[in-house]
């Protein structure tokens, strides 16, 4: 961002717009709107703020503009018709220490003005950084429609609530009163009838200490899905920016954890392969720890928190510890690896079945289950496989299947670095290491005339091998 979004205390400081004419007086109602003193500098003014100097909403002032006089103003509007007489003034207001804001002359301007939705005391500001004004426009007019016309009434009527909220509330229940107010019936209810019968119910709510809707489970079991921040859900998003603390694997995309609460601890909990710095016991007697503590708890996991996820045994332990928690989907590795590259998991008349295994559980002791499955109607996708590329190959051969598997390998899906190999099964594991694909990987394995991703070219990312 080259400007930076911030809003200012406004009550009792004194701003000043240089001009008397449509320019300022434009400038003029958009400060009206706040509580600031606002003083004009101008020989003459145009009817509209001759009105409002008339009426004490304004000071009018008609002498020689010196950084002097605008000295101790903390912002300063120059809008007087003539750019070069603005460029000027433009020089006189840096001097006086204030922030500038010239019209039409976005290289002169410290602050630059935004586009607003104002539901005071819920205001929306959009910017563009002078870019595209257009578009400022544009999702003005949506969130205009998005928003009801008495959204601030009812964020005002909170805000008289919360110190009564704060005196008989603890600070998760406060949350709860809060999010019921603003997420259920009771917003729509103040949308149609105004303060009165909503201000009752939030009282009766804050004496008793009961919030009547049910809110979420204490523990939430959040998917981040398999990569891109973009593709956790929506829920998951909203789990986010409910926790107090989260927890999350090394494979999280960092953007994820940008959608959390701004205030929100987060706990890295990542284990690497073969070195687990955090075993799951631990990661689970902090997560039950976090939640009896009183605090909501969102455990992130890459991918979907049921498949190849340890979610179970966390589950297990809050289940133990009589704690309540929440499954979250999120889009599994084995989907967004076979999105990635065009490609899809089932296709009516080819494959019917898809079986979701480990590459783990192939340690060479007999024919693991997966390899009865694989028939020309199915596909097999392979989670942390890549290690284990010499036992697949090896179970495959003693099933007599080696010579009719084809092998796609996908490694870190929907991310920037993402890599993808095609090759006869039978050479995964040299193919492998000579593409230079690692871990975190999807090795997806079909019969050759029924390949899993049947993808048209040319592939992001792709390794010609």
């Amino acid at each position: 961002m080259k400007t930076f979004p911030m809003f200012l205390t406004m009550t009792d400081r004194r701003v000043v717009i240089l001009g008397g004419g449509e320019q300022a007086t434009q400038k003029c109602r958009l400060m009206l709107k706040t509580e600031a003193e606002i003083e004009v500098f101008a020989p003459t003014l145009d009817v509209e703020l001759q009105a409002l100097a008339d009426k004490g909403r304004i000071t009018h002032r008609t002498g020689p503009i010196t950084a002097k006089a605008l000295q101790g103003a903390p912002l300063v509007f120059v809008g007087t018709g003539c750019p070069g007489i603005d460029a000027a003034l433009h020089a006189v207001a840096r001097d006086a220490g204030a922030l500038v804001n010239v019209v039409d002359q976005p290289d002169l301007c410290d602050a630059i003005t935004p586009a607003i939705v104002d539901r005071d005391p819920v205001v929306v500001a959009i910017g563009t950084e002078g870019t595209a004004p257009v578009l400022a426009r544009q999702v003005k007019t949506a969130l205009e429609r998005m928003l009801d016309p008495r959204l601030g009434d009812l964020a005002a009527l909170a805000g008289r609530l919360r110190d009564y909220a704060a005196h008989r509330l603890g600070p998760r229940q406060r949350r709860d009163l809060w999010r019921w107010v603003f997420n259920g019936p009771l917003r729509a209810q103040h949308a149609r009838e105004g303060d009165a019968p909503v201000a009752r119910a939030i009282k009766d709510v804050i004496r008793t200490g009961k919030v009547p809707a049910a809110a979420p489970a204490p523990v939430a079991l959040v998917g981040a899905g398999p990569g891109s921040s973009d593709l956790i859900t929506l829920r998951g998003v909203q789990r986010l920016q409910e926790a107090d603390i989260i927890f999350y694997d090394r494979l999280v995309d960092p953007g994820v954890l940008e959608l959390a609460r701004r205030d929100a601890e987060r706990v890295f909990v990542g284990k690497e392969p073969g070195c687990h710095a955090w075993p799951q016991d631990k990661i689970n007697a902090v997560i039950v720890g976090a939640a009896k503590r009183g605090q909501r708890v969102v455990r992130l996991k890459c991918g979907d928190p049921g498949v190849f996820a340890r979610g179970a045994e966390e589950a297990e332990a809050l289940q133990a510890a009589n704690l309540e928690y929440e499954i979250v989907p999120g889009v599994t590795a084995a989907s967004g690896a076979a999105a990635a590259v065009g490609g899809f998991l089932t296709e009516r008349g080819k494959s019917d079945t898809l079986v979701l295994t480990t590459g783990r559980c192939a340690d060479g002791n007999g024919v693991p289950d997966w390899v009865t499955h694989l028939t020309q109607r199915s596909n097999v996708a392979v989670y942390m496989g890549v290690a284990a590329a010499p036992k697949i190959a090896d179970c495959l051969s003693r099933a007599g299947l080696l010579d009719q598997i084809d092998l796609t390998a996908v490694s870190n899906a929907q991310h920037a670095d993402q890599k993808v190999l095609r090759c006869a099964a039978k050479n995964m594991v040299e193919k492998l290491t000579e593409a230079g694909i690692e871990s975190p990987a999807i090795l997806f394995l079909s019969h050759r005339d029924t390949s899993t991703c049947d993808m048209a070219e040319p592939v992001p990312h792709l390794v010609a091998v």
